[in-house]
């Protein structure tokens, strides 16, 4: 079973609790930015992901679930931003991000002000619209 699943707890509180201003503002223009890519509000997943849209996804194991289709959350002490792995283009502008380090599906960030919000947007909005058409 996933622990990973979407519930009924508040973004505004999740967002208001964490200590730092300026963490706030950079979880709030995450809020924005995926919300104008996804065309769907923000959602808890689990106790600690601000998650966007669902798709439902299974495996060749047979294992199936759901996920959101884009999400953030707020480590310490990166932003962890979850987007499709390996999409078309993404290697190109991650090379124009600025500072980040790459996971296979996680991009982590220290704060928005490392990075070019251009870049950020268009790597959000592609990995929307393959994770999408990966699971149609």
């Amino acid at each position: 079973m996933a622990k990973t699943v979407p519930t009924e707890a508040s973004v505004e509180a999740y967002m208001a609790a964490l200590p730092d201003a300026e963490r706030r503002a950079d979880c709030a223009a995450l809020v924005a930015m995926m919300e104008r890519a996804t065309g769907h509000p923000a959602r808890m997943w689990g106790p600690g992901i601000v998650g966007f849209d669902r798709y439902a996804y299974k495996y060749d194991s047979g294992h199936s679930g759901e996920s959101c289709v884009v999400g953030f959350s707020s480590r310490k002490p990166d932003l962890s931003i979850y987007l499709v792995p390996a999409a078309p283009g993404q290697d190109a502008l991650l090379a124009k991000l600025g500072k980040h380090k790459m996971g296979k599906s996680c991009l982590s960030v220290r704060r928005l002000a490392d990075v070019d919000l251009d870049v950020l947007q268009q790597l959000v909005a592609d990995s929307v619209t393959e994770t999408r058409k990966r699971h149609a």
